[in-house]
């Protein structure tokens, strides 16, 4: 579950809580194949995936793992940060409320 957030408020304090989006469950019901929910889960835990590391992760060619790798940032699960072929990473959009 993600970190709540703290705030002072008009002389007093709010404590938001968000809840973890990003469970198997949720996942298949957006339509992510095998792949792609392992990833999910993966980035969750290390912070980070590449493209490579998809590759070597599910044993798939470069055209699978940026097709699948796009999927997911064009569904706002994961969001492209870097440039040029070797600085890609792929991490958590932020999670929501």
């Amino acid at each position: 579950m993600p970190e709540p957030k703290f705030e002072e408020v008009f002389g007093g304090f709010q404590v938001t809580f968000y809840k973890d989006i990003y469970t198997e469950e949720h996942l298949r019901e957006l339509g992510l194949n095998d792949r792609q929910i392992r990833a999910v889960l993966y980035v969750k835990e290390k912070g980070k995936i590449t493209n490579k590391e998809y590759q070597e992760l599910f044993k798939v060619s470069r055209i699978t793992a940026t097709r699948d790798l796009s999927e997911l940032v064009e569904k706002g699960i994961l969001m492209r940060v870097g440039r040029g072929k070797r600085g890609i990473k792929y991490v958590i959009q932020m999670m929501q409320k």
